[in-house]
């Protein structure tokens, strides 16, 4: 992933460094395990342990003359105990191992260290659309379907939705994760020709992995493809949330706005007015390439016999891909709901924009309560509600007036239908069934 999309942390993760690192804890430990079991020499693993190092340089030139990075990287090993006068412990390297036996338990470290830095930007996400969901609990706004008015909710119902949404997302990451911690050093095709069982779970133990009960010469994909399904999740949430506040933003409308530092951001070159969604759409936007690399990781599952390379090549892109934006978009996400600007006197305005029409639910339910035939009061308020779509009148004033109406329902009852409160009045129980308070 390029520079600009990449937080320190994630990056470090997906390093070259850290990812040759992460090989030699598989190859370290499987010595250590092997020398417990008298099938390497204890001092052997003594000094692997000790005096093993690497170059990332040295081992990109090695692998540019024998286009294998696992033997580059295991020759690079060698020439630095060599160099220090170890060579002989050297022989000891990857000892019964096959190249994928590494590298597929490594990736299980990668992920498990990226997962948890996933895990921890899912908790500054949903306690931020906790804290925002109560602020804006009781702020009265117009809901919609379709792009158009319906009825009344609070905008803390938003906050709300988005928040249980998001305690899903954090759920499939850590089971998806969870799923993902396993190794495996059962040898090209998975026959544990040269390890034993036994040896192969201690290694796992050791590096704080299960062991994979049955392995090709790779772990089963659909781990992977669970996995990057999971972020993808996210990443769909993050872009949910994105694509209301880029509705809510528009001019006609502009109920809520992401921030936006006056005096030193531009919003365009050519128009000093703008105030452009701008980090809204990027989130849009770069949540479809983690969607899409769900493909791909469905595509790798499928592999000829007990191993081909097909998914090797793909991986490289879209397990570093998938773990450094969804980071990023969790991140500029609750950069967005924190900073978010809501204006609460605009929500109401565009609420009573229709003049009542939004209401017409609820007289429609009270006129049928009264005694009034439903199909009769439905023609009866459409009719009318198409007139001051029409016309752009004023429908409770319309319905106030209405004979038919005020032969069933009292001027006190039809104030009462028009009452955004009457509508709202279940929203704290929302909140309770979601947050466990009413807040």
């Amino acid at each position: 992933m390029i520079a600009r999309y990449t937080r320190p942390e994630m990056g470090r993760i997906w390093s070259d460094q850290n990812r040759f690192q992460q090989w030699l804890e598989v190859e370290l430990a499987a010595a250590e395990v092997l020398a417990e079991r008298g099938e390497v020499p204890s001092d052997a693993a003594r000094i692997l342990r000790e005096h093993s190092s690497f170059s990332v340089e040295r081992i990109q030139e090695i692998e540019r003359e024998v286009r294998h990075d696992v033997i580059a990287f295991t020759t690079c090993v060698a020439e630095s105990l060599k160099a220090k006068g170890f060579g002989e412990a050297s022989r000891w390297l990857h000892y019964g191992l096959t190249s994928n036996d590494v590298v597929d338990t490594a990736q299980a470290l990668l992920l498990q260290q990226s997962a948890r830095l996933l895990l921890e930007g899912m908790d500054r996400l949903l306690e931020v659309l906790r804290r925002r969901a109560m602020e804006f609990r009781d702020t009265l706004a117009i809901g919609r379907t379709h792009g158009v008015h319906a009825e009344p909710i609070t905008f803390g119902l938003k906050l709300a939705l988005w928040y249980d949404e998001c305690r899903r997302a954090r759920r499939r990451i850590e089971e998806a994760a969870e799923d993902l911690r396993y190794g495996k050093l059962s040898g090209a095709v998975g026959n544990l020709a040269h390890l034993a069982p036994e040896a192969e779970q201690a290694i796992c133990e050791r590096l704080g992995l299960r062991v994979a009960p049955i392995a090709s010469q790779v772990i089963s994909r659909d781990r992977h493809a669970a996995f990057v399904s999971a972020l993808a999740l996210a990443c769909a949430l993050c872009e949910k949330i994105a694509l209301e506040i880029r509705h809510l933003q528009r001019t006609e409308v502009r109920e809520a706005e992401e921030p936006f530092a006056e005096g030193e951001q531009k919003g365009s070159s050519a128009m000093p007015h703008k105030r452009n969604p701008v980090v809204s759409e990027q989130i849009c936007g770069l949540a479809r390439v983690v969607r899409a690399n769900v493909q791909a990781a469905f595509e790798n599952i499928a592999l000829w016999h007990e191993r081909d390379i097909s998914h090797s090549s793909v991986e490289r892109v879209i397990l570093p891909d998938s773990c450094i934006l969804t980071d990023y978009l969790l991140a500029k996400t609750v950069w967005l709901v924190e900073g978010m600007r809501v204006f609460p006197e605009r929500m109401r305005r565009n609420l009573e924009l229709t003049r009542g029409l939004v209401f017409s639910g609820q007289l429609l339910l009270d006129l049928t309560a009264a005694g009034m035939l439903r199909e009769d009061a439905y023609r009866l308020v459409q009719g009318e509600a198409m007139k001051a779509w029409r016309e752009e009148g004023d429908f409770r004033a319309a319905m106030e007036g209405h004979p038919e109406v005020r032969k069933f329902l009292t001027p006190e009852q039809i104030a009462e239908a028009f009452s955004p409160q009457r509508q709202l009045r279940h929203v704290h129980a929302i909140f309770e069934r979601v947050f466990g308070t009413a807040g």
